[in-house]
């Protein structure tokens, strides 16, 4: 909602300001320049992306207009659902865990924390980080490591899409700019029309100019942006993970595990400590 609201203050200044020193937005309606723009900006996007690439930055850009990324709520969840796990571990045993870990959607914790069984990389990557501890196949102080492995290819894979797209912010100016040339040309070919026809043409050219930098700067680079927030606010729920999951590992009471996930967090996202510990008292009211 935000995103749609700021694209229109951004259209409305541009045109608004413009209407305002006597300009007409029919005016910058040349189809021409719009088809040279979007056409070679298209071009480059396809050029430069493998496909997974390409449909991957196609699916960021919609879900950024739905999605803005990891919630506050969902950290909560996510805090109380680990801190469950790590309370039947400590009590009956890291086994006792694995009827969770086999099957997470038919788990009686997993269940009651729907903000975290609806993504099933987020399922994946917790089931496969304590997996190891139960079977015994890893020392606790590797597992930290695997851990920031696995988190550190996600962020590889995240930064793909937006360096396809930081291209393309970088590259309208210029494009914009090939879109005036070409109209330049148009105006020279036709400069025995007379001024009004030449007028219009020049206008058309100028316009090409304007497309490439208010996309560039009003549309790509800021959208671009926008999804890096997305993605580094999806990077501090996975280390919220690594970092309680290895804490508990390595020995940690469930509680202390949660707690030094809770501190990693930055503010807009962390629960305060005395609202996290009524909240994990409920859930284990012995403490």
């Amino acid at each position: 909602m935000l995103l749609a609201i700021g694209y229109i203050i951004v259209l409305a200044s541009t045109l608004g300001g413009f209407m305002i020193a006597g300009g007409h937005p029919a005016v910058l309606m040349h189809v021409s320049e719009f088809v040279v723009i979007g056409g070679i900006s298209i071009g480059l996007l396809v050029v430069a992306s493998p496909k997974d690439v390409l449909m991957r930055v196609f699916y960021d850009v919609i879900d950024c207009f739905k999605n803005s990324g990891v919630t506050k709520e969902e950290i909560i969840d996510l805090l109380q659902l680990l801190y469950e796990l790590f309370l039947v571990g400590r009590r009956n045993g890291l086994i006792a865990l694995d009827e969770h870990v086999t099957e997470p959607k038919n788990s009686t914790i997993f269940k009651k924390y729907p903000s975290f069984l609806s993504d099933q990389r987020r399922i994946d990557f917790l089931c496969n980080g304590l997996r190891p501890i139960i079977d015994g196949k890893i020392k606790p102080d590797q597992l930290q490591a695997v851990l920031n492995d696995e988190i550190e290819s996600m962020e590889d894979e995240a930064h793909r899409p937006l360096s396809v797209l930081a291209l393309i912010g970088d590259s309208l100016p210029g494009v914009g700019i090939i879109a005036a040339v070409l109209g330049i040309i148009n105006t020279m070919s036709s400069i025995s029309d007379g001024p009004e026809a030449v007028g219009h043409k020049v206008a058309a050219a100028l316009t090409g100019t304007f497309l490439g930098i208010l996309g560039a700067y009003g549309f790509v680079n800021p959208i671009t942006k926008r999804i890096d927030f997305k993605y580094n606010s999806t990077f501090l729920y996975y280390n919220t993970i690594a970092k309680s999951v290895s804490g508990f590992a390595k020995g940690m009471a469930p509680v202390m595990a949660i707690e030094i996930a809770r501190r990693s967090l930055n503010e807009s996202l962390q629960p305060g400590a005395d609202e996290l510990e009524k909240m994990l008292k409920k859930l284990n009211p012995a403490n």
